[in-house]
This record gives structure tokens, sequence and C-alpha cells, in this order.
């Protein structure tokens, strides 16, 4: 069985960007994976074509049951010779008969064998899909999280950058600073404005990303929880991707499939043997020989019952037999190239994911000490500045230098959690099994498989199809509004002005 990889219950501190105070609604990211294992329509959707494909093996085991048939008829002679005195004028008939396979050249144990297997591999498939919505899904979350930090980092500078700009303008009217350092203060407070725009429309889409992929707005979204102990190499990673990835497992038996579909293609070439039971009825409602002497002592109605075995020798189907054999075969060569292109996807996309995750470890490790370095730094150029050593632009630069360490510290974050979720989806350890959601019960794709296999009546069409998912359609338009206070490590106490007259900082008003 696979082990529990990954517990989102867990209280652990949280790896990713924002831990300033939330409210006690706040949503979780176990909240978000649950609600969308519920609603997500492309998750819907598989379940919903993974019971078709159950429905295969059922069809795959009807060419093996008996078969019953009726048919009825109904003569009106109403127009006969003279002489047609053996001729009945009316004639009511009906058959029935019972057919049973006794041997059909394997064609029906290879075709239900190739049925069945095609279900495991949908069923692993299904596991794919959920992996994927919900990698896709904590993408989703850690972008908004990730872009609402980034809107109020954008906020921050332009509040700082016009508190320069109204200092350097104070400054510019007592004759302290030249017209060059106000429009520099005036260049870069246009330049953040500008960055701000963009940073809120990236925020929206990634915002409305999130409604598509979970079904409802995001609230205000707690910090993820700590990812559990991931592999110590990519060797590891690889080794159990190759046994649990439910991509690659769907692909193998796929590929196991086709050789089953082979032998129902030779199949056509083998005799096939019926056993048959029939029941005829006739009546000739009193019409045969009626006005004649033909009709004294004539049988008017009868039935009979006849019982046999047919067997049937195929000698030559014009090249039909052989024409399936090698489009099986070659279908078979398909998947089996198939199958190893899934592989090397799987160690690609493990060996990628553990790549990005430990680049991105060490880029959180620089940026944490790039962002300190840098605000030492700004409070240092400020400081110089109120002495006349340094200049408005100088000012600015360690701003902007600031800001950008700061959004490539939360930027690394939310990319050492996607890319550790993703390692732990390549691995096949990513699935609602793994997660441990709330909400009820998970879905078990093999309840309904065990209902449908031994169905025989015909007349059972099983419910009709409802949709899951809901619309989002009614869902507001998503705004770039940001509540949610700044980390306090992220929060650099830069909202400060020289004053005009002593030369120490004082708070910005």
């Amino acid at each position: 069985m696979r082990a529990r990889f990954l517990s989102l219950s867990s209280s652990i501190a949280a790896t990713l960007v924002l831990t300033g105070a939330l409210p006690a609604g706040a949503e979780t990211l176990r909240d978000a994976l649950a609600r969308a294992y519920r609603d997500n329509p492309t998750l819907a959707a598989q379940r919903a074509a993974q019971r078709a494909n159950d429905e295969n093996v059922p069809i795959a085991l009807a060419n093996g049951r008996p078969s019953v048939t009726a048919q009825g008829g109904f003569t009106d002679n109403f127009r006969r010779t003279g002489n047609s005195f053996t001729t009945p004028e009316r004639q009511l008939s009906g058959q029935i008969g019972v057919t049973v396979p006794l041997y059909q050249g394997g064609r029906v144990r290879n075709g239900v064998l190739a049925a069945e297997t095609r279900v495991e591999a949908g069923q692993a498939n299904l596991r794919g899909v959920e992996a994927t919505t919900f990698t896709d899904v904590v993408s989703a979350y850690n972008n908004v999280i990730r872009d609402e930090a980034i809107v109020g980092l954008n906020t921050q500078n332009v509040r700082v950058l016009e508190t320069n700009l109204r200092a350097s303008r104070d400054r510019f009217e007592v004759g302290d600073l030249t017209r060059t350092d106000v429009a520099q203060s005036e260049a870069r407070l246009s330049l953040a404005r500008a960055q701000l725009q963009s940073a809120q429309a990236t925020l929206i889409s990634s915002r409305e990303n999130y409604v598509r992929l979970v079904g409802t707005p995001p609230g205000v979204l707690e910090p993820p929880p700590a990812l559990p102990q991931l592999p110590t190499s990519p060797d590891s990673a690889v080794n159990v991707a190759l046994q649990d990835n439910p991509n690659l497992i769907a692909a193998r038996r796929v590929r196991d499939a086709t050789d089953y579909d082979i032998r129902v293609a030779r199949a056509s070439r083998r005799p096939q043997v019926n056993a048959t039971v029939g029941q005829n009825y006739f009546d000739y409602l009193g019409s045969l020989g009626r006005g004649s002497a033909l009709g004294l002592g004539s049988v008017q109605n009868g039935s009979a019952t006849s019982a046999g075995l047919s067997v049937s020798l195929p000698i030559f189907q014009g090249g039909r037999p052989g024409a399936l054999v090698r489009q099986a075969q070659e279908l078979r060569g398909q998947a089996i190239e198939q199958a190893t292109a899934s592989e090397r996807q799987v160690i690609a996309s493990a060996r990628s994911a553990y790549a990005v995750w430990r680049s991105s470890l060490e880029v959180i490790a620089s940026a944490e000490a790039a962002v300190n370095a840098n605000k030492l730094s700004l409070e240092g150029v400020r400081a110089e500045n109120s002495v006349g050593t340094r200049t408005v632009l100088d000012i600015l630069n360690a701003e902007q230098e600031l800001l950008n360490s700061q959004v490539t510290l939360v930027s690394a974050r939310r990319d050492a959690y996607v890319a550790g979720f993703a390692l732990l989806a390549a691995m096949g350890h990513a699935e609602a099994e793994d997660l441990g959601l709330d909400g009820g019960a998970l879905y078990d794709p093999t309840i309904h498989y065990a209902t449908v296999r031994g169905r025989w009546n015909d007349f059972d069409d099983g419910p009709r199809a409802q949709p899951v998912a809901s619309s989002t359609a009614a869902s507001p338009a998503q705004t770039a509004v940001v509540t949610r206070p700044l980390d306090p490590l992220l929060e650099s106490n830069v909202d400060r002005t020289p004053a005009l007259t002593t030369g120490v900082d004082t708070p910005r008003p």
C-alpha cells in the first residue's frame, strides 16, 4: 500500500510567504483541495469517463452469454389462384429461440481480459487526474498568496516613493536639491505605479484561475502547511515514481491490454460452436382449405420444438482476419512506445521538480540575506543622504533593490512549495488518499465497477447523468484588493523622510 506522504492537517508552521495575523474563518489549502475534489469539473468528467470504461467489461461478457430472440408475424393472402387449396387465407406465426455460445475461439475470454485490464488502466488514470488537479490547485492557491504579497510590496513601494517625492519637492523649494533630483523621484514613482498596476492585474488573473479550479472565490488564505520529508536525491525520487506514478501505471496496463487484443483478432480465424433451442408456433385461423373438402380435418394450428448444435468454420474471409491481427500488433507496438514515453516523462518530471525544489530553497536563502542586507543598505543610504554624501538617486536605487529582493523572496517561496508538491505528484503520492481530505468518503471507482460487472438486464439503463460541478457564472469578478498584513520579515521600515533642518529621520505622517 502506498505510504501517506502528505498530511495537510499538520499544524506545522507554514513555509510560504505571509505569516500575518489571520481571521478565524480563513481558508486553508486543505479546504481548497477538498472543495476541488468535490466540485472540479475536470475531475468529475474523468470519473464519468471511468464509469463508462467500466461498462466495457459487461459488454465483453455479453458476447459469451446466452441470447434469446423472438419474432412473430401475420400474413393475409388476400389474393390466391383458384386452385390454391393448400394455401391458407391467413396465417399467424411466432418463434422464440435461445442461442448459447459454447466456443468462440477465445474471442470472449480475451475480450473480457482486455476490458478488465483497461478498467485497471482507467482507475490509475483517474488517480493521475486527481494528482494533476491537486497540483493545479496548490499552484493556484500559492499564486494568490504570492501575488497578494507582491501587490502589497508594490503598494508599499508606491507609498514610500510618494513620500520621497514630497520630501524632494520640499527640499527643492528650500534649495537643498535640484530639479533633476525631483524629476528622478517623479520618474521612479511613475514606474512604481505602473509596476503596481501590472501586479494587480496578475493578482486578478490568479484569483480568477483559483475560481476556475476550486469553484469559489478565494477568501483570506492561510499559509499552506509544511510539506513532508521529500527525497534526498533525484534518484530516490525516480525510484518511487517508477513504482507509484499513476500515469505510468495506466500506460503499462494499456500496453498489457493490447496483447489480449491480438488474441481477440486471431480468434476470428477459429471455429465457433453454438447450441440452439427453438420453439415455433403457427395458426391458420381456420382458413386452410376453407370452402373445400381439404378443409375438413386439416390441422389449423400447431407448434414445434427444435434443438441443435451449430458449428461455423471460417475458410476464407477476404483477408480480414490477417488485417485485424496486423492492426492489433501495430497498436500494441504503439502502446509499448507510449509506455516508454510515459516512463521518460515521469523520470523527467521527477528530476525536474526535484531540481526546481532544491534550487528554490537556495534562492530563498539568498533572497532572505539580500532582503536583510538591502534594508540595512537603504537605511544607510538615507542616513548618508541626510549629511550630503548620497544623492536622491542613490536612495531610489536602494529602494528598488529592496523591492526586487522582496519580490524574489516571495516568488522563490512559492516556487519551492509548488515544486515540492509537484515532486510528490510525480512520485504518485499527491492524490486524495494521500491528502486525507475531509468532507465525506473518498470516491472509490471500484464500487461502480463491482456493481455493473455482473449485470444481465437489458433494460437496466442506470441513473440519468446529472451535473456535478457548479457554474461559476454567478461568482463576482475578482479584484486586486489586498487586506492581508505583510509578513514582519518583509515589512520594511522605510516610510521615513529626512528632516529638512536637523538631518534626523522622522516617521512619515
